[in-house]
């Protein structure tokens, strides 16, 4: 016998039973799936429908997203630098079109149009390892001259170039990614993101080969069909079949089989690592009884079975017929044991799994890994735990995504971060900034934006300060450091499950509140704008959010984004002005986070009004120093009055905070820039000497800054003559970049 413990209704209770018995509850309460799987017994599927004659072939045609193209012509190759050194264009593109020059991509992205056009039916694909930006601004500029050549680099190196063909489409495009969709787990995400975006198209190539000779092209058709189908798409594949006249019904019939009986070629056997009878007991939803060990056998099989995206259908079966925590539970044991056996890579299904059985304490146990792995090693086992919590999708899931897009310490894993991000932003018609407003769940705050604890005899209300750290107090108001434990005088069954529920309030509040004060002030210094109907329901309204709407002053603009007036919010979620005079703003009213410049004279009288009021401010804002730069800074190209400074190479790392980011390493994996994205596509860069090793930031404590100089684009190399002047900046980006600078002095 063995004995498990878990939380029924705030109760600690215990589960008895034989690990090798099969009678732990009744057979009629587990579900079918799980007694007699299909791949215990013989298979049998009806012979396919082959429809003979070869099928017809799509030409290959650009379709962008609104606005994509545009954002592609921008985008940074890596090698803007060259834009200023390449003198003889024309010899440049000579030497990338032989294949003498490594660059090649880069150099189309960058030459004139007139000197690449004629070549790119020609070229042939030279160095494409990191050619993925500059592939996407050759598409952008180019148009469909550029496909056949993009095509050829991508095919050459799929791995790394597959997301340049998401804008496209045609037939040879639909073979690539039903084919990378089937077989490689690494290009599969694409494939899938690809689908989504052309389902008419995919279904129009699809359908033929589906319903072709036996082989690897029919099974890729047919795989990519039912992705589309489980995806949604099904009417996109009806059009698509009308054409073929009566073999159309053969597409139906492939859709129509059951799901349970699709089955891989080779049903997987668990590993020697995971006995089945050794892990925690899976509860039925009346948390009463339990799965047989062998019932937990099966659903492990499942759980292996599956791909990423694509689980067997039976694991959705299991999860509306079991308790949801102790299926998440079972996960969680599943990873660790993964874990201990030193994570082989053949059983990645462990990982997979949390994204079909976790929950939000999954979140918050894989999300602190995943940011650590990359220094590990492991940066593609922290790839696919993005994909996890992608699939988990709660509240909580997609905020520590979006957390670790913002701040975490690998450049590489916040590059896959904000890739996921914009999967997401993307299947909901959002932009990047309009998503991260709508991920701060509202932790079960009540409408004053505070949460009651009930201990039975005892009750505590949390609120928040400035900085979203919680406030316990009693009943009476007092204020209390820490929520107490539950005694043996509290209710037994409330107590502990309130004093858990603060314990993971604590969690996701922590995790939250900084990312949302450094959006908020990265808000006032980039200019970031609302109407006024989305700044009620985003911030004023929000439960948890409105602790720092009110601790700020916000402003009103007009078409030209030129200050019109400003406000607070009050306690009561009223608007007041300067004056305190309450005010009442039209819905389209556009507004934002107020910097000091757009204050003018009346930050005295702000700073007044919150110092009467105790208002704590959670970052500088009416006390924020503001600086200008002098006439012949504006009109110069490189800002000496830092030149020679040196610096704690620390201080030049903290800037991350603040937007800065590290040029990529060159020479001995060497950063010898930071840089900033400023507005209108441009950058500061802070060039350094020695420069930032990649792996080891601190092997050389100190940077002597050698310039600062304003791009037209982030950069990876330093420039001593600089590029643009520093007088095209507006106030408030020249201020905000003279305080950055300013604090990195002693």
């Amino acid at each position: 016998m063995r004995r498990f413990e878990y939380i029924v209704g705030g109760s600690e209770k215990v589960w008895e039973n034989d690990p090798g018995s099969a009678h732990d509850v009744e057979y009629g309460e587990v579900p079918p799936i799980l007694l007699t799987p299909p791949w215990t017994g013989r298979r049998r599927r009806p012979a396919p429908v082959v429809v003979s004659g070869p099928a017809d072939q799509s030409p290959t045609l650009l379709r962008w997203k609104p606005g994509e193209r545009e954002a592609w012509a921008g985008i940074d190759t890596g090698y803007s630098w060259m834009l200023g050194r390449i003198g003889d264009w024309d010899g440049a593109v000579r030497r990338a079109v032989s294949g003498r020059d490594w660059r090649q991509a880069a150099i189309f992205a960058l030459a004139p149009e007139e000197l690449v056009r004629p070549h790119l039916s020609c070229a042939e694909p030279v160095h494409t390892f990191d050619a993925a930006p500059a592939l996407q601004r050759v598409l952008a500029r180019f148009g469909d001259d550029a496909v056949a050549y993009v095509l050829r680099v991508v095919l050459s190196r799929p791995m790394r170039l597959a997301p340049v063909l998401l804008p496209l489409e045609g037939s040879e495009v639909t073979s690539r990614m039903a084919d990378w969709y089937v077989r490689s787990k690494t290009i599969r995400p694409v494939a899938r993101s690809w689908f989504d975006r052309h389902p008419a198209a995919a279904a129009r190539d699809l359908v033929g080969p589906a319903l072709g000779a036996t082989g690897k092209e029919r099974s890729n058709a047919e795989a990519a069909l039912r992705l589309l189908d489980h995806r949604g798409h099904r009417e996109a594949i009806q059009a698509a079949a009308g054409t073929l006249g009566a073999a159309a019904a053969a597409i139906d019939d492939m859709l129509a089989l059951d799901p349970l009986q699709l089955l891989p070629a080779r049903i997987p056997a668990l590993p020697a690592w995971l006995e089945p009878a050794d892990l925690p007991p899976v509860l039925l939803r009346d948390r009463r009884s339990a799965l047989p060990a062998s019932a937990v056998g099966h659903l492990c099989t499942m759980l292996a079975m599956s791909e990423p995206g694509d689980p067997y259908a039976g694991v959705e079966i299991v999860r509306e017929a079991v308790d949801p925590l102790s299926a998440a539970e079972l996960a969680w044991a599943i990873f660790e044991r993964w874990q201990s056996a030193g994570c082989p890579a053949k059983d990645g299904w462990a990982l997979d799994a949390l994204g079909l059985l976790g929950d939000d304490e999954t979140v918050r146990r894989l999300a602190p890994l995943i940011r650590a792995w990359p220094g590990e090693g492991a940066h593609k086992r922290a790839v696919t735990g993005l994909d996890v919590l992608s699939a988990i999708a709660t509240d909580v899931a997609l905020m520590h995504l979006h957390g670790i897009a913002e701040k975490a310490r690998f450049a590489g894993l916040r590059t896959a971060a904000q890739a996921k991000m914009d999967e997401v932003a993307d299947s909901l018609g959002l932009g990047a900034e309009q998503l991260a407003d709508r991920l701060v769940p509202d932790f079960g705050l009540d409408a004053g934006g505070s949460m009651v604890l009930d201990y039975g005899g005892r009750r505590f209300r949390v609120g928040f300060d400035e900085q979203l750290k919680p406030v316990v107090a009693d009943e009476d108001g007092s204020r209390r450091k820490l929520l107490p434990k539950p005694s043996s005088k509290d209710d037994p069954a409330l107590a502990p499950v309130a004093y858990a529920q603060f314990a993971g309030l604590k969690k996701d509040v922590k995790t939250v509140a900084t990312d949302q004060i450094r959006r908020l002030e990265r808000a006032m210094v980039n200019g970031r704008r609302w109407t006024a109907g989305e700044q009620r329901a985003l911030f004023i309204d929000h439960p948890l959010l409105r602790h720092l709407a009110r601790r700020l002053v916000w402003g009103t603009f007009d078409e030209g984004d030129r200050p019109t007036g400003s406000f607070r919010v009050a306690e009561d979620q009223t608007l007041a002005g300067p004056d305190d005079d309450e005010l009442t703003l039209a819905g389209e009213t556009v507004v934002g986070v107020a910097h000091p410049l757009h204050l003018g004279e009346t930050v005295g009288a702000w700073s007044d009004v919150f110092a009467d009021y105790e208002i704590l401010q959670p970052f500088p804002q009416l006390g924020r120093e503001v600086l200008a730069l002098t006439e012949e800074e504006r009109s110069s190209r490189l800002l000496r009055r830092f030149a020679g400074a040196t610096v704690y190479t620390g201080r030049i790392l903290g800037l991350s905070h603040r937007g800065w980011q590290r040029g990529s390493p060159q020479d001995a994996g060497v950063s010898g820039v930071v840089y900033k994205p400023v507005r209108e596509g441009r950058a500061v860069i802070i060039d350094l000497d020695p420069g930032i090793i990649a792996g080891g930031a601190m092997e050389w404590p100190e940077q002597t800054i050698t310039g600062v100089w304003l791009n037209d684009g982030p950069a990876d190399w330093g420039n001593p003559e600089g590029n643009l002047s520093f007088g095209v900046l507006d106030d408030i980006t020249a201020s905000e970049m003279l305080r950055d600078l300013g604090g990195l002095l002693p």
